[in-house]
């Protein structure tokens, strides 16, 4: 194993631009793994940091002349 591990080294030192675009593109490809897994874990395994994550709701105003919009202070106020 150690013989193969120097001959792959050796190969490598003989063509330098090509060992640095593998290592770049290893080490890219690992990088946006890495970032898309943390992206991925934090989104959808992780649970909310919430006591009752199940009650969140999201409350929409919709009007006839404008259909979907914003809450005013006041709609809140009276929705609350």
């Amino acid at each position: 194993m150690f013989s193969d591990l120097r001959y792959a080294l050796r190969q490598l030192a003989k063509s330098p631009g090509f060992a640095a675009v593998a290592i770049l593109t290893l080490a890219l490809g690992i990088g946006a793994n890495t970032a898309i897994f943390s992206v991925t874990n934090a989104v959808l395994f992780r649970a909310l940091p919430y006591k009752e994550p199940a009650r969140i709701v999201a409350v929409n105003k919709v009007s006839s002349e404008f259909g979907l919009g914003g809450l005013t202070a006041g709609a809140f106020l009276d929705f609350r």
